[in-house]
């Protein structure tokens, strides 16, 4: 088995579906999209409460209390296992922002951090906090909260045995790897745009342009970074919380790594079951703040109706930073 991300084993695809995009785990549960924190069918989501959540109060918008007193040595001793290995995995391979992040932040070493300790630093900082939830949650409410900076986070540890290998998003993905980067104001300003367009788009031709917007970036984005020795770090959170991942992604001559564009983008399908054929690298994060200046609901309309790019392809006009040899990769299973 690979040692994928978290993200990695939630198994989805564009399947048919009325007006909203819909995820499931890579377990006997059938998959259904492809966007990595939304949406579970109703039954689905429950049976995650029942494994998960049993006995907690979860409210209306799917979160509840964080659990704190649930958290035993096992966990703490994943936490700290986990965060030592990747942060130093991450040095010198990862951008500046994510490590002043994790500082900013002080989230701890040595055990599962408080939520309410990390909202005391982040809040102030960007207006983000982090909500504690029993696991994936529907698309909407996903929105609902990026949209009003709330970022959803579980609140289980994966067990020792899960350490390079997890279907579901656990709280060492959710806040390892993406908070550290929301205490940033111009990443937190694009996590809110994101959060406000995707809430906006009920045509379900949009949503998968989106998801692909939050897969090439959020999960897996690259920085160009001229003291790197390939010019480039990670940003990604699901890079940053996947040692197999990291590696592969700094150094494999496999992938494409193309500049950033949103539209190609948007249009370019990507991989679930394997690392990525292609890579998109932002110049820095005030590429990414243009972004959120972008006014969506027109240019959704538009790629609608475009044709998508496979995940592998170099297209005339793009930005090669580096052209990928595509060692390992397989010809078809692209999302």
């Amino acid at each position: 088995m690979h040692d994928y991300c978290t993200l990695r084993q939630i198994c989805a695809i564009i399947a048919p579906f009325p007006r909203t995009l819909r995820s499931t785990l890579a377990s006997s549960i059938q998959p259904r999209s492809h966007v990595e924190r939304s949406a579970m069918s109703t039954a689905n989501t429950a049976k995650l409460k029942e494994q998960f959540d049993a006995g907690l109060e979860t409210r209306a918008d799917f979160t509840i209390d964080q659990p704190s007193d649930r958290y035993g040595a096992v966990d703490h001793a994943a936490w700290q296992q986990l965060y030592a290995r990747q942060i130093a995995l991450l040095k010198g391979r990862v951008c500046d922002e994510f490590l002043a992040g994790v500082e900013r932040i002080g989230m701890p070493a040595d055990r599962v951090p408080s939520f309410d300790e990390i909202n005391a630093k982040l809040t102030p900082a960007t207006g983000w906090q982090i909500v504690a939830v029993p696991g994936l949650v529907p698309d909407q409410v996903f929105f609902e909260h990026l949209a009003n900076r709330r970022f959803p986070v579980t609140w289980w540890m994966r067990r020792p045995d899960q350490l390079d290998y997890l279907q579901e998003p656990d709280c060492f993905h959710d806040l390892f790897g993406h908070v550290p980067l929301l205490i940033n104001p111009v990443f937190a300003d694009y996590i809110h745009a994101y959060g406000r367009a995707a809430l906006a788009a009920n045509d379900a031709g949009a949503l998968p342009l989106l998801a692909r917007l939050y897969w090439y970036t959020v999960e897996f984005g690259l920085i160009r970074d001229a003291a790197s020795p390939n010019g480039v770090k990670i940003y990604g959170a699901g890079i940053v919380s996947s040692k197999g991942e990291t590696l592969y992604s700094q150094r494999s001559a496999a992938p494409n790594r193309l500049g950033f564009d949103l539209e190609r983008v948007m249009r370019t399908r990507y991989r679930i079951d394997t690392f990525q054929k292609t890579y998109f690298v932002i110049d820095d994060f005030a590429q990414l703040f243009g972004v959120a200046q972008t006014d969506f609901a027109p240019l959704l309309a538009r790629l609608a109706a475009e044709p998508a790019f496979a995940a592998g392809d170099v297209c005339e006009g793009d930005q090669v930073i580096t052209r990928g040899s595509q060692d390992g990769w397989q010809a078809d299973g692209d999302i």
